[in-house]
């Protein structure tokens, strides 16, 4: 018995040493987490907050969640991330630890055939082997530097050109300083280049102010007799001297709410454009409707017309149809730029139909006063529409 005893008493001794020495080992060692295939408390909530595309991997590259934009854009399909780079970058994370950033170009439907561009950030979601997936969309900022870069180009081309063409005149005038007759001429050429460049600022003033945060003139009762009848008056003198008729017809004694200034600029670029494209000895007409909810103010003429694939993009800055014939007639292609913020700021639109040989006609589209919501004390509901 004592011999049992003693194989007893040492069995128990090495098994608690080596318990010991396991238990120690266990101690001394980082358990590593295990893969997590659910979504830590919170992070859904915080996802949903996010403007951008977002979608979470699990260690199996899964899709555990993704927001309706991630979808729509067709990142994810299913459970699948399916873009190769985006999963090839998440893969590159899970492994380091490291967050990347990238821009992408991805071929979407949403938009038509055109790719978007979307800007990327990847990030391992703590250690629990999930990789979180964040796209931006930047098609409509891209888009906006490209505006901003063409117009910082077309309006340094714009004030170059007539600044440059004074100063040659200039030059030439002191050369010929004993050539009445060709100082004359010459003064002549620099009175138009000065007239040209003054207008450009003076459509550069407009549309800035339009733009801008200045706030618009009280609103008032306007007629559109009044308006019509300046506008006209303004370009009579062109017309003249090309015999083009001009015509006005429609509903006579009606009013809509705005700024007067505003819509008489608006008109007259209208029909100082229809007498400027147009051919001699032709007519430009201008005719008021009034229908249940707008007042349409309609500019026809029968001019050259505007091509097909230009009619969207006639009321972008400085873009010309003819930009030949724009400059000759002293264009600044700011004007119907000008004509599309004054409709914007006054709540209506201005549309164009238009065909090759046959011209082409721009109408203005206001609301009717009484659709107008009425004005709140202390407020202006027509400024605060508009801006």
């Amino acid at each position: 018995m004592a011999a049992i005893a003693g194989i007893v008493g040492l069995v128990t001794g090495v098994a608690a040493g080596l318990a010991f020495r396991m238990s120690e080992a266990g101690r001394s060692r980082t358990p590593n987490p295990a893969p997590q295939s659910e979504l830590p408390s919170g992070i859904a909530e915080v996802l949903a907050a996010l403007p951008s595309s977002a979608v979470v991997l699990d260690p199996a590259d899964r899709v555990l969640r993704a927001s309706s934009a991630a979808r729509a854009y067709r990142l994810v399909r299913g459970d699948e991330l399916v873009i190769g780079d985006l999963l090839a970058l998440a893969r590159q994370v899970r492994r380091d630890g490291v967050i990347r950033e990238t821009e992408i170009e991805v071929a979407v439907r949403k938009f038509g055939p055109d790719s978007t561009s979307f800007a990327v950030r990847v990030a391992p979601l703590g250690g629990t082997g999930l990789v979180l997936v964040l796209a931006e969309d930047q098609t409509e900022r891209r888009r906006v530097e490209a505006v901003r870069r063409d117009f910082v180009a077309n309006i340094s081309h714009e004030l170059k050109t007539p600044v440059g063409a004074l100063s040659l005149l200039a030059e030439t005038v002191a050369d010929a300083s004993d050539d009445p007759e060709a100082v004359r001429r010459f003064t002549g050429r620099m009175q138009q280049e000065a007239s040209r460049l003054t207008s450009v600022i003076q459509d550069l003033i407009t549309l800035s102010r339009i733009q801008g945060a200045e706030p618009m003139a009280e609103p008032t009762d306007v007629p559109l007799d009044s308006v019509v009848d300046e506008a006209l008056d303004a370009v009579r003198m062109a017309a003249d001297s090309k015999h083009i008729e001009l015509v006005s017809s429609g509903t006579e004694g009606v009013s809509v709410v705005g700024d007067e200034g505003l819509l008489v600029t608006a008109m007259r670029n209208l029909v100082a454009n229809a007498v400027a494209y147009s051919p001699e000895r032709t007519r430009v007409s201008v005719s008021v409707l009034v229908t249940s909810s707008t007042v349409d103010i309609s500019v026809a003429d029968q001019g050259i017309g505007i091509p097909q694939q230009d009619l969207e993009r006639v009321f972008e800055r400085f873009y010309r149809v003819d930009a030949a014939r724009s400059r000759a007639t002293g264009g600044t292609g700011l004007g119907l730029a000008i004509v599309k913020h004054i409709m914007t700021h006054h709540r209506g639109e201005v549309t164009v139909w238009s065909k090759e040989g046959s011209g082409s006609t721009f109408t203005l589209r206001l609301p009717r006063p009484e659709t107008r919501e009425p004005q709140r004390s202390g407020g202006n509901t027509y400024r605060e529409a508009a801006q």
